[in-house]
């Protein structure tokens, strides 16, 4: 993203989207304090004429009610679909990319000087600066949810006696909503990723015992109760390497070991690690090492 960003404030929003208003106003509302998007997503093609990226300074909680769309929050791509709630917050860099054309999204922009219904210090964890964007995909209750509590609004800031208090308490609802479901999600990542890092552990420990007589992943997943699919990106996302790149080292090591704390012969050494014949043991030690047996061994008396 080269060009620099410019700031799409909501009264920047408010002015551009004013001469469109006959056009947009049944699914559109801005007061001095707060927009809303209800159910359309015109406003965001609109907004994608004035040459984005943009950068934000307000709080914006939205919904994806149906299609999907692409955009780049922060640097990073993101594909939203129906069923996903969106936060955005001060100092997020957007970029529209993509919009489908039944998009339908409803959602709440609040103005940076909106009175936040929160005592100093008591803001909800995901809003309270550390997280720029996150979106949710939840399921239909938690949709139902915040759809209820958006149409509220819809409908207070539409009465004629507007009263700021409901209007605030409402926010303070979606937000608490918001946060919920964010550190519910977080939650559950944090016990895939306690999972993942346990597997990890357990299958380090039985590659230190049995490479030496199991040189293939199919044997360690069978040990675990895992398809050796599942091991194999468990121990990528872990560590960041490949499960067979563990195994091969352990054995190599162990390998090297023989080779130079002992005079046994590299038949006897290919027959006590359960290689087929020297040949192959020879072929796999050179291919992973660069040099023979004989040649590592060799070395390790130069050396020595």
């Amino acid at each position: 993203m080269n060009k620099q960003p410019q700031l799409m404030d909501m009264s920047r929003m408010r002015d551009i989207l004013t001469p469109h208003l006959a056009q947009i106003s049944k699914n559109i509302f801005f007061n001095g304090e707060l927009g809303l998007v209800h159910g359309d997503h015109t406003v965001f093609r609109l907004l994608m004429r004035q040459k984005p990226p943009f950068v934000i300074n307000d709080h914006r909680l939205g919904i994806i009610t149906s299609g999907e769309a692409y955009f780049n929050f922060n640097l990073q791509d993101r594909h939203v679909t129906a069923g996903t709630l969106v936060y955005i917050g001060p100092g997020t860099i957007i970029n529209p990319i993509r919009l489908s054309d039944d998009l339908q999204v409803f959602g709440i922009g609040l103005f940076a000087d909106f009175p936040m219904p929160f005592a100093q210090g008591q803001m909800p964890s995901a809003f309270n600066g550390q997280i720029r964007d996150f979106q949710l995909p939840v399921g239909e209750s938690d949709i139902n949810t915040a759809s209820h509590i958006l149409n509220t609004i819809w409908h207070v800031v539409h009465t004629e006696d507007y009263h700021r208090p409901t209007v605030t308490t409402l926010v303070a609802a979606l937000m608490h909503h918001y946060d919920h479901l964010f550190r519910q999600q977080s939650d559950m990542h944090a016990v895939s990723r306690s999972r993942e890092q346990t597997i990890f552990d357990r299958f380090i420990q039985l590659v230190t015992l049995h490479s030496t007589e199991h040189h293939q992943i199919g044997y360690y997943a069978e040990r675990l109760c895992l398809t050796e699919r599942y091991l194999s990106t468990v121990i990528r996302q872990a560590s960041g390497t490949t499960a067979k790149d563990w195994i091969d080292r352990a054995l190599i090591t162990r390998i090297k070991i023989e080779l130079r704390h002992t005079d046994k012969s590299t038949a006897q050494i290919a027959e006590e690690m359960h290689f087929a014949n020297p040949s192959f043991f020879a072929k796999y030690f050179k291919r992973l090492t660069g040099l023979t047996p004989m040649e590592y061994r060799n070395n390790t008396y130069k050396h020595s």
